[in-house]
C-alpha cells in the first residue's frame, strides 16, 4: 500500500557530493506530516553541513510542541540559521557554507498546510490535474520569471539562474525582519498533492513535464523516481531531491433515499412494522316500508335584495381585477425603468465572467489572444467556486469604467481559497470583497483603489471569540543583493 508521503534525493550527473537532503516522516505525535526540501550552498566546505544543521534544528522544534504552528516553523528557521552563523565563525573552512529551504507541515485532519520559504527551492501544489507553484523563487531571475518578464523556458536556461538572494547563513539577522521568511498556508483538500523539490528539478524539467508525471496513476515512490530520471535525462547538472504528500482522503457525499417497501413485506427499511386497519363491511337490513315518501320542494322565486347583492358584487370583482390590473402594469414599469438604469456588460467582462462560471475545473489561466488588457468592468466579477486560481501569463489589469462605483471583485462565502497572479486593479472604490475566505495573491498591484480589499468575518452568535483577527499579512517584492548557489 502507497504511503501518503515519500522523499528520495540524488546526486546528479555533474557534481561529485549531495549537498540536498530532506524530511518527509510524520510527528512524534504521529498527527502532523512534515515534508521539507533543504539545498546547502556552499559545496565541500560546508553545504552537507548547512543543511544537516537546518533538518536537525527541524525536526527537534517541531516534534517538541504544536501549538502555535506558524511561529514554531519560523523559530526553526531562525535558530538554523543561528546555528550555521556559529559554525561558519568556528570553521575557517565553511565561511561560505549556507542553504536555502522550504518547509511543509500537513494536518490531514483538517485538510490544511502550512509552508515556510527561504530561497529558491520550490513548492507546488497539484489540484485537479493543474500544477501551481506556491513558493516565489527569492532570486532575480525568479523574480523576472514570476512577474511574467521572462517565460519559464528562458528562466531556466537563463545564466543568473543560481544567484539568491535570500539564504540561512548570510548573516542578515532574519529574526529582525518579518518579510525574510515567507509563510502561508491552504486548504489541503481529498486528491491534493503538493511537490517540494531542489532546483535540480526544477531547472531540468519544466512544469508540463513534472505534471505529466504527477498525473500518472502510480505509487508516490515511482513519481519520485521518475521525477528525478526526467532531471538526469536533461542534463542532470545539480543535486535532485523531491518530497511528495499526498491527501489519500475520498470526498464525502451523502446522498439521502427513502425508505423501501417490497410488496408482501411486513418489514420497512427503518425496520417497523406496518398495520393498516382493514375496513369492515356491516349488512343492516332496512325497512323501505317505513321511509316516508319525499315531499316536493317549492322553489322560491329570487327577491330584489339577491339581484342587488349579485349586482354589487360583480362591481367589486370588477373594481378588483381592475386594480390588479394596474397594480401589474405599474411593475412591469418599475422593473422596465431598473433593467434601462442597469450597466450593460461589455463584451470582455461577459466573456471573464462566463468563463468563470462555465470552467469545469478550478485553474483559469487569462493570456493576451484570450482577453485583451485592460479589462474594463461596469459590475462586478462573482467568484463562486470552492476553490479558485486565475493566473495572468502576462501581467493583466482589471479597470473600473469612469461612471462604475462599486467592486472588481465579489468572492462568496462558498469559495474557501482563492489564488490571483499577475492582476493589477485600477480605479475602484473597493478592489475585492472578501467573506471567510482564504486569499493569496502573487503580483498583484492596487493602482488608485480607496480599499484594496475588504473583509467580511462571519462569527458565531452568543458565543465569546477568543484569537486574533491579524492585520494584513501581505508582502510587497523585495530585491536584496543576490548571491551565487
Amino acid at each position: 500500500m502507497d504511503k501518503n508521503y515519500f522523499g528520495l534525493t540524488d546526486t546528479g550527473k555533474v557534481r561529485d557530493n549531495n549537498e540536498d537532503t530532506f524530511i518527509a516522516e510524520p510527528t512524534v505525535a504521529n498527527d502532523l506530516v512534515i515534508a521539507c526540501v533543504i539545498d546547502g550552498v556552499g559545496g565541500y566546505s560546508g553545504g552537507e553541513i548547512a543543511s544537516g544543521i537546518a533538518r536537525q534544528s527541524i525536526l527537534q522544534h517541531l516534534n517538541s510542541q504544536h501549538k502555535d504552528l506558524p511561529s514554531l516553523m519560523k523559530d526553526a528557521i531562525i535558530a538554523a540559521d543561528g546555528q550555521i552563523m556559529a559554525e561558519k565563525q568556528k570553521v575557517k573552512a565553511h565561511e561560505n557554507m549556507a542553504c536555502v529551504l522550504t518547509l511543509t507541515v500537513i494536518d490531514l485532519q483538517k485538510n490544511l498546510f502550512y509552508y515556510a520559504h527561504v530561497g529558491d527551492t520550490r513548492l507546488y501544489l497539484l489540484r485537479d490535474g493543474s500544477l501551481v507553484k506556491i513558493s516565489k523563487d527569492q532570486s532575480f531571475v525568479g523574480f523576472m520569471e514570476d512577474s511574467g518578464r521572462l517565460t519559464e523556458e528562458q528562466a531556466m536556461s537563463h545564466p543568473k539562474r543560481n544567484e539568491i538572494n535570500k539564504a540561512l547563513g548570510f548573516g542578515a539577522k532574519i529574526a529582525a525582519q518579518d518579510d525574510y521568511i515567507e509563510t502561508g498556508q491552504s486548504p489541503f483538500l481529498p486528491g491534493d498533492l503538493l511537490l517540494l523539490c531542489s532546483d535540480g528539478l526544477s531547472d531540468m524539467v519544466n512544469r508540463q513535464g513534472i505534471t505529466d508525471i504527477l498525473t500518472k496513476k502510480r505509487t508516490l515512490q515511482e513519481k519520485a523516481t521518475e521525477l528525478i530520471q526526467a532531471a538526469n535525462n536533461n542534463g542532470g547538472r545539480d543535486n535532485i531531491t523531491v518530497v511528495l504528500v499526498k491527501n489519500d482522503k475520498q470526498s464525502l457525499i451523502h446522498e439521502a433515499t427513502k425508505p423501501a417497501v417490497k410488496a408482501g413485506s411486513s418489514k420497512t427499511s427503518v425496520n417497523h412494522q406496518v398495520h393498516t386497519p382493514q375496513a369492515v363491511s356491516i349488512d343492516v337490513p332496512v325497512q323501505r316500508e317505513n321511509i316516508p315518501a319525499a315531499t316536493p320542494v317549492k322553489q322560491k322565486s329570487s327577491s330584489p335584495v339577491v339581484v342587488i347583492l349579485s349586482i354589487l358584487c360583480l362591481i367589486f370583482l370588477g373594481f378588483s381585477l381592475y386594480l390588479i390590473w394596474q397594480n401589474s402594469v405599474r411593475s412591469n414599469a418599475v422593473k422596465q425603468q431598473k433593467l434601462a438604469l442597469q450597466p450593460i456588460r461589455n463584451a470582455q467582462e461577459t466573456k471573464l465572467q462566463d468563463t468563470i462560471n462555465k470552467l469545469t475545473g478550478n485553474t483559469l489561466v487569462i493570456s493576451d489572444s484570450l482577453f485583451k488588457s485592460p479589462i474594463i468592468l461596469n459590475e462586478d466579477i462573482h467568484f463562486n467556486k470552492d476553490t479558485l486560481f486565475i493566473i495572468a501569463k502576462t501581467p493583466i489589469i482589471i479597470r473600473s469604467d469612469s461612471t462604475y462605483k462599486g467592486s472588481a471583485v465579489s468572492i462568496k462565502p462558498i469559495s474557501k481559497y482563492v489564488f490571483l497572479e499577475n492582476i493589477t486593479f485600477e480605479n475602484f472604490q473597493t478592489a475585492i470583497l472578501s467573506q471567510n475566505n482564504v486569499l493569496q495573491l502573487k503580483n498583484v498591484r492596487f493602482n488608485n483603489c480607496v480599499n484594496s480589499i475588504e473583509a467580511t468575518y462571519n462569527l458565531p452568535s452568543n458565543k465569546y471569540i477568543q484569537g486574533k483577527i491579524p492585520a494584513s499579512s501581505f508582502k510587497t517584492d523585495s530585491l536584496p543583493t543576490p548571491a551565487s548557489h
